[in-house]
């Protein structure tokens, strides 16, 4: 999800490896930008490539990748349906190829990610990189190749506006160690799970951890203000943000209320009102 802000966090990147193919999904919104992006990796001279956020079950998408192949893994940066619904589609028009994730849900054929797992990707160097936040099973993938390297950051980095922190799954705290991680990743692209590429998934790093602090203050205010729901501190803190996204401002409003320490309780009409610490 976007909040107000909306343009990129870093520079667009100009050129991408030739191993790197970007397959878009055809399911733009609110919260998925432009669609989900799905890469295709091979590396010059292989026969076999690797997939990663196979996306939604859309058939003519996941033909499109399915032409691409062969294909010897898939792998998922987070369990959210729009990037996890087409695997087990795409794993049967691949033959019975694996899908590889952090949650056991969302694994196809092979064992579920792990910090030390070694991915076998014929002639790519690809490196598991734990950065829970977004989503509590969220990864990014520090993919290399004769020298390159490419980050792919899933919804932990967008390529275009800010992410939301998916509470109670997502972990506001876990988020930004996981972006001070990816803060020292300088010059390496970013490839995100939706919007463009970014040149610099350092420098993207920095603007989001900046972003989050900033939002973070005015949370603060707003709860000394008064403010004493999550609806109410959205209200205040995201009044720049389309309405009919207030839902999934929510979410991240009550994982910043969670990280400052900030205890709710359930009001009489169903809603959740905030105590003053």
């Amino acid at each position: 999800m976007t909040g107000h802000v909306t343009a990129p966090a870093a520079a667009l990147a100009d050129q991408l490896p030739g191993w790197v193919m970007l397959l878009r999904a055809p399911n733009p919104g609110p919260m998925t930008l432009d669609g989900t992006n799905t890469w295709l990796l091979r590396a010059p001279g292989e026969r076999l490539g690797v997939v990663v956020d196979p996306g939604p079950a859309h058939e003519s998408h996941l033909a499109m990748i399915a032409a691409r192949g062969p294909i010897g893994l898939v792998l998922i940066t987070h369990g959210h349906p729009d990037h996890t619904e087409g695997a087990g589609r795409l794993s049967d028009l691949l033959g019975g190829v694996p899908v590889r994730a952090a949650d056991p849900a969302h694994t196809i054929g092979g064992p579920p990610l792990t910090t030390d797992a070694t991915l076998d990707v014929p002639g790519l160097s690809v490196r598991l990189v734990p950065t829970p936040g977004h989503t509590a099973d969220s990864v990014c993938f520090l993919v290399e190749h004769d020298g390159q390297r490419v980050v792919l950051t899933g919804d932990t980095i967008l390529g275009r506006g800010t992410t939301v922190v998916a509470h109670p799954d997502g972990h506001l705290g876990d988020y930004l160690a996981s972006l001070e991680l990816l803060s020292t990743y300088r010059g390496l692209p970013a490839l995100p799970g939706h919007g463009p590429a970014l040149a610099d998934c350092g420098a993207a790093a920095d603007f989001y951890l900046a972003h989050r602090r900033a939002r973070l203050d005015q949370v603060r205010a707003a709860v000394a203000a008064g403010a004493g729901t999550a609806a109410e501190v959205v209200a205040a803190v995201y009044a720049d943000v389309d309405r009919s996204l207030w839902w999934a401002a929510e979410w991240s409003v009550r994982a910043q209320l969670e990280y400052l320490g900030v205890p709710s309780r359930e009001s009489g009409t169903g809603g959740t009102e905030l105590e003053q610490p």
